[in-house]
């Protein structure tokens, strides 16, 4: 039996810490999860194609990974397509590629190549792997590896089974070389396409911000607008709280002013961005309370992809105090 395109990928289901032994069926290893699009390669003699995880054919767009994928052997790889740059896996350059086809994709490959890291071996010389438990389809992996079946632009994600490196992997300084914290599987897990049966564990920081604008009301705001000045004296919206807590609406409430004339955003439109489509509905508000907030390491360009999460009123801090910018 062989696997065919499109297929569901295995999903992770988000923790906020590390579970304990016995969470997942089998010993707990944990695997980095790199800032990329999740892809599955089928690779079979001639025939070679790069699955997003919604199913896309990616193929046409890294002509680098579809010329590397004429292999020895008939494989089925899924893993993280990155691009590195700059010093670390840049998200934004993964998705402008993505967008590239023809001369333009070749042109993109040379100056900024992409890789793929594998962390799992679906089907391998025609037979499928699915219902084999995680740890022996590893072992098989590595064999690809240590045979150089594999060899660049693939990569081997790395793996442990030790708590320390783990702790380690979640540090913020691994987010700021793009990789986002670690992905838990158990030992003896099967590969359920689909299915939300590992766990993923992300990194995560506290910073702060200015409060440029709400959604909801001044009087319940569901959530803020978070801004920073840039060198020029620009107020720029870098991020978006998740929901906030009724008690939290009730005490943000009487502290909350309108904005005067003279805040930037009159007028301003922005995309809703942050998982959802349209125009960003939201009042702007006087710009003289900063927030402090948890969010994850992943940034482009400034601006914080995932919405983060507000923890507190900073009194002690003046809206001069807040890192700058793109800093």
């Amino acid at each position: 039996m062989t696997l065919s395109p499109p297929i569901e990928p295995m999903l992770a289901e988000a923790r906020r810490e590390l579970p304990s032994d016995g969470a997942l069926p089998g010993r707990l290893v944990a695997e980095q999860k790199p800032d990329g699009f999740r892809a599955v390669l089928f690779a079979r003699g001639d025939s070679v194609m790069l699955q997003s995880r919604n199913g896309t054919d990616l193929t046409p767009a890294f002509p680098e990974i579809a010329t590397a994928s004429a292999l020895e052997e008939d494989l089925v790889l899924d893993g993280e397509l990155v691009v590195p740059h700059e010093g670390r896996l840049h998200f934004g350059q993964l998705q402008n590629r993505a967008h590239r086809r023809g001369r333009g994709a070749v042109a993109a490959a040379a100056e900024h190549p992409a890789y793929l890291i594998v962390f799992d071996v679906l089907e391998a010389a025609g037979v499928e792997l699915l219902d084999q438990p995680y740890r022996e389809r590893r072992v098989l992996l590595e064999d690809l590896f240590a045979r150089t079946v594999l060899t660049r632009p693939f990569t081997l994600c790395p793996a442990t089974t030790d708590r320390a490196t783990m702790l380690d992997w979640l540090d913020p300084a691994w987010g700021a070389a793009g990789i986002e914290g670690v992905v838990l599987k158990g030992s003896e897990q099967r590969y359920l396409p689909g299915k939300r049966a590992w766990i993923k564990v992300r990194s995560r920081v506290s910073a702060e911000g200015v409060i440029g604008g709400v959604t909801g009301t001044l009087a319940s705001p569901a959530s803020l607008l978070l801004a920073r000045y840039d060198g020029a004296g620009r107020l720029r919206l870098f991020a978006k709280s998740t929901p906030l807590p009724a008690a939290v609406r009730r005490g943000l409430a009487g502290l909350l002013h309108p904005a005067g004339p003279e805040h930037p955003w009159h007028g301003r439109r922005f995309g809703a961005g942050w998982g959802t489509r349209g125009e960003l509905q939201y009042h702007p508000v006087a710009p003289d309370l900063v927030a402090e907030f948890l969010a994850d390491t992943a940034v482009d360009d400034g601006i914080y992809r995932h919405p983060v999460r507000f923890l507190r009123l900073r009194d002690d801090l003046g809206v001069e105090d807040v890192t700058p910018f793109g800093a």
